[in-house]
C-alpha cells in the first residue's frame, strides 16, 4: 500500500490501521459476534502479516486491556516501521469505562503506556473522549499535558477521537490529529474532515465498517470505496484478528489506492 501523510506531522502512514483492541479487551465492546481474546502466538502472526501486507499504524489504548502490553513484547522488526497511536482519558476497569482527563493523569498514562510499550515515543496520542468534547478540551488539563510531553520529544503528535462536528472542529484547529466516524450510513462528520483537509491536519477514521456491521465483500469494499475517497483521510483504522479478513481488506484498499 502506497502511504499517505498524517497531515502535516511529517509522519506517514497506510491508508488501513490496524485496530488493537481485540488483542486485550471483549468486554463492552460493539462488534456482531462474541470473540476470544487471542494467544501471543496468534497476536504475532497477526502483527507479522499487518507488516508483510504494508500496514505500518497501529491504534492501541490503555483502556484496550493489556493489549499495548503484549504489543511491546510481541512487534516483530524495528520500532521504527510502526507508527503506533495510544490514547489518554478512558480507564477500563471492572467491566466499565471511567474518565480522567487531568493533566496529572494524562502524563500519568503516557509515561505508563510507553512503558507497556517499550518504546521511549509515541508517534501519536489520541484524547479518548467521553462525548464532551468542547468540554475536554476547554476545561481539562489534558490538552496542555499532551502539548508539554509534545515538546519534551515523547510524542510526535497530538489529536482527538472526537465524537461531535463542533469539538472536530476545535481538534483541527488546535491539534494535529482528528480521528473522526465515517461510513456508509455516516457523514454527519463531513465538515470536520474538510476542515483538515484545508489545514493539513492528519485524519484516522473509526468505524469505517460500522464496528463489523457491514456484510459481505461488496459491502466491504463500497464502505472502503466510500472513506478511503473523503477529503484529508490519512488511514481508516480496522479491527480484526482474522488473517483472512485481514489480507482481504489490504486487497480491496490497494485497488482503491
Amino acid at each position: 500500500m502506497e502511504l499517505r501523510p498524517l497531515g502535516s506531522t511529517g509522519i506517514q502512514v497506510s491508508p488501513l490501521g490496524l485496530g488493537t483492541v481485540k488483542f486485550g479487551r471483549n468486554q463492552q465492546v460493539k462488534y456482531p459476534s462474541a470473540f476470544e481474546i487471542p494467544d501471543d502466538r496468534a497476536v504475532s502472526a497477526i502483527l507479522s502479516l499487518a507488516a508483510e501486507l504494508g500496514i505500518n499504524l497501529l491504534d492501541t489504548a490503555p483502556a484496550y486491556g493489556n493489549a499495548q502490553a503484549r504489543l511491546g513484547k510481541l512487534l516483530p522488526g524495528l520500532r521504527q516501521d510502526w507508527v503506533l497511536v495510544s490514547k489518554v482519558g478512558e480507564i477500563f476497569e471492572q467491566g466499565r469505562s471511567r474518565f480522567d482527563f487531568s493533566h496529572a493523569h494524562t502524563i500519568a498514562t503516557v509515561e505508563q503506556s510507553l512503558r507497556d510499550l517499550r518504546t521511549d515515543y509515541l508517534d501519536c496520542v489520541l484524547i479518548h473522549s467521553n462525548g464532551e468534547d468542547l468540554q475536554i478540551l476547554e476545561q481539562e488539563g489534558v490538552l496542555d499535558a499532551l502539548r508539554a510531553l509534545k515538546e519534551k520529544g515523547l510524542l510526535r503528535a497530538h489529536g482527538m477521537s472526537s465524537k461531535t462536528v463542533a469539538g472536530g472542529l476545535r481538534v483541527v484547529e488546535e491539534m494535529d490529529v482528528v480521528m473522526a466516524t465515517a461510513n456508509l450510513e455516516y457523514d454527519e462528520e463531513l465538515p470536520v474532515l474538510q476542515a483538515a483537509a484545508e489545514q493539513h491536519k492528519g485524519v484516522l477514521i473509526k468505524k469505517g465498517l460500522m464496528s463489523g456491521h457491514v456484510s459481505g465483500l461488496e459491502g466491504v469494499r463500497a464502505a472502503m470505496r466510500h472513506v478511503l475517497g473523503l477529503p484529508g483521510v490519512s488511514s481508516m483504522i480496522i479491527g480484526t484478528i482474522d488473517a483472512g479478513h485481514l489480507r482481504q481488506n489490504v486487497a480491496i484498499a490497494e485497488d482503491m489506492t
